[in-house]
């Protein structure tokens, strides 16, 4: 066929480097290797019974018809009480949508804020589908680089540098997914009170809210001033917390013309989320929360073992994480070593060189647009956290001249 297939913009589309690096593990799984995948941030835990059950309820109801597309008004209401109990936001249902997940609220909230021309300033490292879901808005990503030094927080020298009047959102994301960040409040709101003055729309991604370790609080941005929240679009799933990656279900509030909007483009996209995960979301955010913390403390005896045993391994280093369930390691050390006669240049050199030579898969930095690091996931068990760094090591000392 001579004719062009795919449209420029699909064409232009990075495939996700997480999901990519799962499937290239799980091929490799089904080929008989034994793989180890650190690859897919993902909780190893089950959904808690309560949770199904209400599932089981629903479909035994025939609970199974079309919904309102931005979702039953049990559950909108069942968000605004959580948002009033833990996070000190008050919303009206008109201001909530549920959502397929974070993920598609997050594209939902960059197509109705942004024009083509605009741009979205973005911490790095970052979330790997930022850059490509703002780039189908036409708007442009930004990014705002940070250090290690600094815990991969931004400050806000770096916000303004980077600031013009193209600027029309920014986003945050704490917990941070690749790094365990938690986004410190005295420079969270520095950089606010800059944006909401140059009339910045801010989008927080709040899906590791719960996954916090050694003493750290997230406090959501938009409850820091009561002049934050008609700028804020707050987004949160229940994935991570709940063990419910496979339903498919987020929520997000924000300013009632925002939430229109996205309800709208949702309208034409996907129509409602499912009827049976609505009434489970509802029983997992008012129901008992026991289960959260009986996970939050098994990720903190993880983090606490993958930190320690990294830092220990030849030509590897990182910090500790604050929150979600991630560490982002440093492999710059290793660049220019040499497997099977070709040199080692970038962190997805390494990556590779862990999967061929060690069966252990991780995600290169350079996903996270950032480059010389990896991201390790420890909603593993310790037996297999323990197995896949002991394999890293051996290959290090072994394969590598």
């Amino acid at each position: 066929m001579s004719r062009v297939v795919l449209s420029d913009l699909v064409a232009g589309i990075e495939p996700s480097p997480t999901e990519e690096t799962s499937s290239l593990a799980n091929t490799l799984k089904r080929q008989g290797v034994d793989v180890i995948s650190f690859a897919q941030g993902e909780p190893d835990f089950d959904t808690p019974n309560y949770i199904k059950k209400a599932a089981i309820e629903a479909i035994n109801e025939g609970f199974t018809k079309y919904t309102d597309v931005g979702g039953i008004i049990d559950l909108k209401e069942t968000v605004v009480e959580k948002l009033k109990r833990q996070n000190n936001l008050e919303y009206d249902i008109s201001e909530v949508i549920i959502g397929n997940g974070g993920k598609q609220l997050l594209y939902e909230a960059f197509a109705t804020l942004c024009n083509p021309g605009d741009e979205v300033l973005i911490p790095t490292p970052c979330y790997v589908s930022y850059a490509d879901q703002i780039r189908l808005t036409g708007a442009r990503a930004v990014f705002v680089p940070t250090t290690e030094k600094n815990e991969f927080i931004p400050r806000l020298e770096d916000v303004q540098k980077l600031w013009n009047p193209k600027v029309k959102v920014f986003v945050i994301n704490s917990p941070c997914n690749p790094t365990g960040a938690v986004f410190p409040q005295k420079e969270t709101k520095r950089i606010m009170d800059f944006l909401i003055e140059n009339e910045t729309f801010i989008i927080t991604d709040e899906v590791y809210e719960y996954l916090l370790y050694n003493g750290a609080k997230h406090i959501s941005p938009a409850a820091l001033d009561p002049r934050y929240k008609p700028w804020c679009v707050v987004v949160n799933s229940l994935s991570k917390t709940y063990a419910m990656t496979g339903w498919r279900i987020g929520y997000a509030a924000g300013p009632k013309e925002i939430i229109n909007g996205m309800n709208s483009l949702q309208g034409h996209l996907s129509g409602n989320v499912n009827s049976i995960a609505q009434k489970a979301a509802v029983e997992a955010l008012s129901g008992p929360q026991d289960d959260i913390a009986r996970m939050v403390e098994e990720y903190a005896k993880r983090k606490e073992y993958m930190v320690n045993r990294i830092n220990a391994i030849e030509g590897l280093s990182c910090i500790e994480p604050k929150g979600a369930f991630y560490v982002f390691a440093k492999v710059k050390d290793l660049f220019g070593r040499t497997y099977e006669g070709k040199k080692l240049e970038s962190d997805k050199d390494i990556a590779n060189f862990f999967l061929k030579a060690a069966h252990v898969a991780v995600v290169p930095g350079i996903a996270f647009a950032y480059e010389g690091y990896v991201r390790f996931v420890f909603a593993k068990s310790l037996e297999v956290i323990k197995e896949g760094l002991d394999r890293i090591e051996r290959a290090i000392i072994s394969e590598l001249e």
